[in-house]
């Protein structure tokens, strides 16, 4: 019987809404899927917006050797710990952004690319509380308090965030629009309307998962045509049009459906595994 032969060699698959359920878990059917496309010689790279230490644990779930593009592109590094790229937010940037964000401050967040305390810089929970409460207890023992939140600025953090309900970062997204170094940073959004949850990171110029992917591809000399994407939010855009073989899943929004990617299962009903299927493996 001849080897299949997959049609890619290379699948990027987003974390939230993606590989994890609504439970936040890696379903035993997606598992088996991207178990079996790694043993066929596709190569896996775990694609989010979680910092790297976040996203270790589901990553190593998956039982194989990968790698990790996390911060939304800022940060591509193995599991094991080895560093590919890293592509910071320069601390001027940063102050000039927390000045003008004004009007958001309690809704700002800094990360750094370290992991100890200190990864994750606010100056109160009070305000991200109602809005990302589970994130805030599982990142316990990485966030440090600090106010005025300029005074962590003695590296370069990998980003800044800005969360909270729909309507909010909506008027926190207009005003990044008018943020006068705007050619100088990324602003990305992922948005849950059914949490009424809005996310902006905010990183440096031409940092994002598209990039990201594009790079490693390169690094690996791996086509785009050569490359399946999986993703199911506006942070995932710019990877799925560099994939030759783009899926959007099931749970994502009207909008995003609307980009012409095949749409494949949702999060909680093996939506990996049939997009996989849909391409032969």
């Amino acid at each position: 019987m001849t080897p299949l032969t997959p049609p890619i060699r290379l699948l990027a698959i987003d974390i939230d809404g993606t590989l994890l359920n609504s439970k936040f878990q890696v379903s035993d059917g997606n598992l088996s899927a991207i178990r079996r496309a790694h043993e066929l010689g596709v190569e896996v790279l775990l694609t989010t917006g979680r910092r790297h230490g976040f996203a270790l644990p589901v990553a190593e779930k998956l039982g194989i050797p990968l790698w990790v593009v996390s911060s939304n592109g800022a940060i591509t590094r193995a599991i094991t710990g080895e560093l590919f790229h890293r592509d910071l937010m320069p601390q001027n940037v940063a102050r000039s952004l927390l000045e003008h964000m004004q009007a958001f401050r309690r809704q700002a967040v800094l990360t750094f690319d370290l992991e100890t305390r200190g990864a994750i810089v606010i100056e109160s929970a009070h305000s991200l509380n109602a809005s990302v409460s589970r994130w805030l207890e599982v990142n316990a023992p990485y966030i440090r308090y600090m106010e005025p939140l300029e005074a962590c600025l003695t590296d370069d953090p990998v980003q800044a965030m800005f969360c909270g309900p729909v309507a909010e970062m909506n008027r926190a997204e207009e005003c990044l629009a008018a943020f006068d170094r705007r050619d100088e940073i990324t602003v990305l959004k992922t948005q849950y309307e059914a949490r009424d949850l809005s996310i902006l990171d905010v990183l440096n110029q031409h940092c994002s998962k598209g990039h990201a992917l594009r790079r490693w591809a390169g690094h690996r000399g791996i086509s785009r045509q050569q490359v399946m994407a999986i993703g199911d939010n506006y942070n995932d855009v710019e990877m799925l049009e560099f994939a030759g073989f783009p899926f959007i899943m099931e749970n994502a929004c009207a909008e995003l459906k609307q980009n012409g990617w095949p749409v494949t299962a949702s999060n909680d009903a093996d939506g990996i595994a049939v997009a996989l299927k849909q391409v032969g493996i």
